[in-house]
């Protein structure tokens, strides 16, 4: 069967869209067009419904999406045993994506030294919200993802991987400032939000669910972006925000931000390994996962 038919198809009904497919795959969309076309044709049976707003896989579509999936992933995993071999020094690319918590300080410390002991090693990560690095990997455009939170999704599979504390940042001489404050108190505070998708934001929603709040209730008027953004609104002082405590460690040595804890959140998160259901993973992302989880041991 022709592989190129297949990740045609399959980054249709990842995106759903034919248009989004042809960019990714960077093609043009005519051409996925008669990728597909082909594809039904050889199996004589309609694969995409083309009926609605966005592009749905047929019952016949989901089950050779599940196959072809396995089908790439073996082809990718074979080119990299013929090119690189199972022995020797790793040579290659990790590809790995990041929400902003463990991306900001942990994650770059340890690629930084997984690559200084293996030179022949290129590393790309990027940096986004929770939400876009599980899509990336999803799509098989990143090989790993660490995020804060953990949401449904059936294209990826979550590992544990670090635990990270989260903390109330607050301006430096804050009345609060290595205190805890009751979550009546907190309602005084101006609380400033990352956007929607940021890992921290998930277990906040999910905290005050348990507590029988939600954040409309703290009266949110500030909502700033990502970890950097609001870092900077709290040391200006124009409010307090729920964040990584490992993401403000420079902050806190520099004195330019403090930090509280309030009662009745639990102050943890797991920092997961995420990776797409089905991909074998490479040797450079199993000794990165074996390298890095020894070093946070």
């Amino acid at each position: 069967m022709d592989t190129r038919q297949l990740a045609a198809f399959c980054a249709v009904v990842d995106r759903k869209s034919f248009s989004q497919a042809a960019e990714r795959l960077g093609v043009t969309q005519p051409a996925v067009s008669l990728q597909i076309r082909s594809l039904e044709k050889r199996l004589g049976q309609r694969l995409l419904d083309r009926s609605g707003r966005r592009v749905e896989p047929t019952e016949a579509g989901l089950r050779l999406y599940r196959g072809a999936q396995r089908m790439l992933s073996l082809e990718e995993q074979l080119l990299e045993e013929v090119s690189g071999g199972d022995e020797g020094d790793l040579r290659g690319k990790l590809a790995i994506g990041c929400s902003t918590g463990p991306g900001a300080t942990v994650l770059p410390l340890l690629l930084c030294q997984f690559q200084e002991g293996n030179p022949g090693v290129a590393i790309s990560l990027s940096v986004n919200d929770t939400q876009h690095v599980i899509d990336l990997v999803a799509e098989r455009q990143l090989e790993l993802g660490v995020v804060g939170a953990a949401p449904r999704h059936r294209a990826v599979t979550f590992e544990p991987f670090f635990r990270d504390e989260i903390v109330l940042a607050v301006p430096p001489g804050h009345r609060y400032a290595g205190k805890k404050l009751t979550l009546e108190e907190l309602r005084s505070e101006t609380l400033i939000l990352m956007q929607e998708g940021a890992g921290v934001r998930q277990m906040l929603e999910d905290e005050l669910r348990s507590a029988g709040l939600r954040l409309r209730d703290l009266g949110v008027k500030l909502e700033l972006g990502l970890q950097e953004s609001v870092k900077a609104a709290v040391a200006a002082g124009h409010g307090v925000t729920f964040i990584s405590r490992s993401s403000m460690e420079p902050e806190l040595a520099a004195k330019s931000l403090a930090f509280a804890r309030v009662e009745g959140l639990d102050p943890t998160r797991e920092i997961s390994l995420v990776r797409a259901t089905g991909r074998t993973p490479s040797r450079i992302s199993e000794a990165f996962v074996g390298f890095a989880t020894e070093k946070l041991t």
